[in-house]
């Protein structure tokens, strides 16, 4: 049964901090024409799978640009906005501030604009079929297989990261990246710390969605920043988003 179909919907939490080194003020960033959040908004908005979003976020601009969005924005302590501070303790923040008692958490990274049609819900409805503790979207690695990197030492001298003799991209065994667009995780999983293991929170049992390579862009360079306007400019084109 599908996410839709099932009565269950969850909580879609949009996580943008104002601070970035890669990119300074990406969060904030126009992209296609609009503010880089709306895209993550309306991702969030066209899945059956949601019953509420929030923004949680520490910049006074994007608590402006999300409320204007029509988004309860939960501001975010400062403590929980460092460059130290995890995304689970910035949502279990989130959560708790919104009190309802939602058993299934959608967190979306507020500088990921470019997200597949259907994505949300493809991760909702794996995470209440399967059962598991969390989903996360990615995506193949391709050429940047790690069987085909390398390390090199002070001497210049270059060794095979992983020791095979594959020659062919389609010879190598399948290998996944996180592409950022999407962690399902149960309130249970979220509310799970250990010490020493920074990915308590997305518990035991560990599902995927794939996507196509480019179907996601996650925002940390100015090169990421040209892609997704040209990736959202084409969809408006297109007529596949408003």
């Amino acid at each position: 049964m599908s996410a839709a179909m099932s009565g269950d919907k969850a909580l879609a939490v949009i996580l943008a901090r104002s601070g970035s080194k890669g990119l300074p003020g990406k969060n904030e960033a126009v992209v296609a024409g609009r503010p880089m959040l709306a895209w993550t908004v309306d991702h969030a908005r066209s899945a059956a799978s949601i019953g509420k979003i929030v923004l949680t976020t520490d910049g006074d601009r994007l608590a402006t640009i999300g409320r204007t969005l029509g988004v309860e924005v939960i501001e975010r302590p400062s403590n929980l906005a460092t460059d130290t501070a995890t995304v689970d303790a910035a949502a279990r923040h989130a959560v708790e501030s919104v009190g309802d008692p939602y058993e299934v958490i959608v967190l979306l990274y507020g500088n990921v604009p470019v997200r597949p049609e259907g994505l949300i819900d493809r991760g909702v409805s794996m995470l209440l079929e399967t059962g598991c503790d969390s989903v996360q979207s990615v995506c193949a690695v391709g050429k940047t297989h790690p069987w085909w990197m390398k390390t090199v030492d002070d001497a210049g001298r270059m060794s095979a990261y992983v020791e095979n003799q594959v020659y062919r991209r389609q010879d190598l065994p399948p290998v996944y990246l996180l592409d950022g667009g999407l962690i399902v995780v149960r309130r249970q999983a979220l509310f799970t710390v250990q010490e020493g293991e920074p990915h308590a929170f997305l518990g035991a049992d560990r599902r995927a969605v794939v996507t196509e390579p480019g179907e996601v862009v996650d925002i940390d360079t100015a090169a990421d920043l040209a892609v997704a306007e040209a990736a959202l400019l084409n969809l408006c084109a297109a007529g596949r988003v408003a």
